[in-house]
């Protein structure tokens, strides 16, 4: 009797723990319906799926879920593109985010520059005279030579009667002279022999004779067989165009030799630093690969614009110590900057498409919207943002091609998704002439006019 009480007791309170369970969840249930509203239905496969009646999902059968006010509220008024990715997605795609700041400092602007000879330094040997060349020497394109360095020699049968003009002068001269020095009157005449002799001694300079040769020439009375091609200055040959037997023109150019102890840095610089690099504005140049740095001067001519790159070519003065630098050669440029407080972010966290530039910004835990901004000046790794940001919010700075690929695709079901679902008739409500085809269609499984039904599919696009 005590047994069969004890169960009795241990039924009733399981029973009675069932209903108090049981209208617990009910009233919670309805105190959180009636304290919240419902904004909508929501596929729970498919969230981008919304209803405004509760039913069925139409792709898997599942019940809607409701969506109370409060819920997703970032959601709601966020921009198109929003999304919302957990913390552990975050660390999957390697999302950093960080907040924006608004500082000032300074930064390397770093331009490419190219070696150019100065061409105030560039000497030209070219040829006054038809002739024809007789000895060349050893020295070709890149060799260093010295100042009146015999290059090669050339005969002109042209240029016989300026020589022997130029030497009767020089006789001339001596009679006068010597009558001056007596007290003839043929002395007077010797203010025009010397103009005679500057005359004769431009022509045959002119014709590619060099001082040192009509020097000579004065001073041995001899008339010379060829004449000597001579260098001008110490310098790299950077063109011969002369070779034994060669009969060249009037007009050729033998050689062509740099004085590359100060060289050009022609530097390729956007308009918008242009303004950084003003004439006598102190840079320093470094060649690559090497730990060789060279102190410049910012030249005081005017860029040139360039078409072609769409860039203005900036001229800088080097002092070419050892001649490491060597015409040709590629170098950089680096010119420090400062500038004021500005918003700055880092580069990685711009997307840009070259049409626009886009940032994703951080909207609550873990939901991420696109926004376009307008960036101004590049400094190294970092970017100066002119507008759409404010010092303070937090956005994405790697990760960012993902959280990309993410909102497109999410801008993508928002756009092709319907806003509200069809409502589906009801399965119990038929019309007599529903209920008449379908008996027709049990008993002959066919149409009206005898032919057999076409079945055709009336879906919706999933969410």
């Amino acid at each position: 009797m005590k047994k069969i009480f004890y169960i009795l007791l241990l039924f009733i309170f399981a029973t009675g723990t069932f209903f108090a369970g049981s209208w617990y969840n009910q009233h919670k249930t309805s105190s959180k319906s009636t304290a919240q509203k419902v904004l909508y239905y929501v596929d729970p496969m498919h969230p981008a799926y919304k209803s405004d009646k509760p039913g069925i999902a139409p792709d898997c059968g599942m019940k809607l879920v409701p969506v109370y006010a409060g819920e997703r509220k970032a959601e709601a008024v966020a921009p198109a593109g929003t999304i919302n990715i957990d913390p552990a997605r975050q660390q999957l795609f390697g999302v950093r985010v960080d907040p924006v700041e608004k500082t000032s400092g300074s930064y390397n602007l770093r331009l490419l520059g190219r070696v150019a000879p100065d061409e105030a330094r560039v000497y030209r040997l070219n040829a006054g005279i038809e002739g024809f060349i007789q000895e060349v020497s050893p020295a070709t394109t890149g060799s260093f030579v010295r100042k009146d360095q015999v290059l090669a020699t050339f005969s002109s049968p042209m240029a016989a009667m300026t020589i022997q003009t130029y030497m009767l002068n020089l006789g001339a001269e001596d009679r006068f002279k010597k009558s001056a020095a007596e007290g003839s009157v043929e002395g007077q005449s010797l203010a025009s022999a010397n103009i005679n002799i500057q005359q004769r001694t431009q022509q045959l300079q002119n014709l590619g004779m060099s001082p040192l040769q009509m020097e000579e020439i004065r001073r041995t009375r001899q008339y010379p067989d060829i004449i000597r091609i001579i260098s001008p200055a110490d310098g790299f040959v950077i063109a011969r165009n002369v070779s034994p037997g060669q009969k060249f023109e009037r007009d050729t150019e033998w050689y062509r030799i740099a004085d590359l102890r100060r060289v050009w840095i022609v530097a390729d610089v956007f308009a918008g630093d242009a303004e950084y690099l003003q004439p006598g504005r102190q840079v320093r140049v470094r060649l690559p690969n090497k730990n060789k740095v060279f102190q410049g001067r910012v030249g005081s001519t005017l860029p040139q614009f360039d078409a072609a790159a769409r860039t203005l070519k900036v001229r800088i003065e080097v002092e070419n110590q050892g001649y490491v630098l060597r015409p040709d050669m590629f170098v950089d440029v680096e010119l420090p900057v400062t500038f004021s407080r500005t918003v700055v972010v880092p580069s990685s966290a711009v997307l840009d498409s070259g049409l626009k530039q886009t940032v994703f910004v951080e909207r609550g835990e873990g939901l991420f919207s696109p926004r376009i901004v307008e960036i101004g000046r590049r400094f190294d790794d970092r970017v100066e943002i002119v507008k759409g940001l404010e010092a303070g919010e937090r956005i994405v700075i790697t990760g960012n091609f993902l959280v990309s690929s993410e909102s497109r695709l999410q801008e993508a079901v928002e756009m092709y998704t319907p806003a509200t679902a069809p409502e589906a008739p009801s399965p119990n409500v038929n019309t007599a002439a529903g209920s008449e085809a379908q008996n027709d269609l049990k008993k002959t499984g066919a149409g009206a006019a005898g032919q057999p039904i076409i079945a055709t599919h009336h879906g919706r696009r999933r969410g």
